[in-house]
């Protein structure tokens, strides 16, 4: 469950470093999409995905799927909260009650 757990920040906060790295760009474009693979956020985050995968590999040997996969939601609920955190985002009302509803969800399948 550990290796779950740190594939699933891993995840998280390589989609953290796409969303740096693409603010320091400017945002892109289809015309322009190429210029984000030279970014240091960006290239950091891909390496993160690419360890991530590894442990990933490891925890299906270990878990079933029926599990793994949807405890990564948690992913979700790790974005929400950098959003508010890190990029100042609004949180709806909404949104939180729909990170309740991932929690419980993955509550009752670990548990389970």
């Amino acid at each position: 469950m550990v290796l779950l757990l740190l594939n699933i920040i891993m995840l998280a906060s390589g989609q953290i470093l796409f969303k740096l790295g693409l603010g320091k760009m400017g945002g892109v474009s289809l015309d322009n999409a190429w210029k984000a693979l030279f970014n240091l956020y960006i290239i950091a985050g891909l390496f993160l995905y690419v360890f991530a995968t590894l442990i990933w590999f490891v925890v299906l040997s270990r878990i079933p799927l029926s599990v793994a996969y949807p405890v990564q939601s948690i992913a979700y609920v790790l974005g929400l909260l950098a959003a508010l955190f890190i990029f100042n985002e609004p949180v709806t009302l909404i949104k939180w009650v729909g990170m309740a509803v991932i929690m419980v969800g993955v509550l009752i399948i670990a548990v389970d």
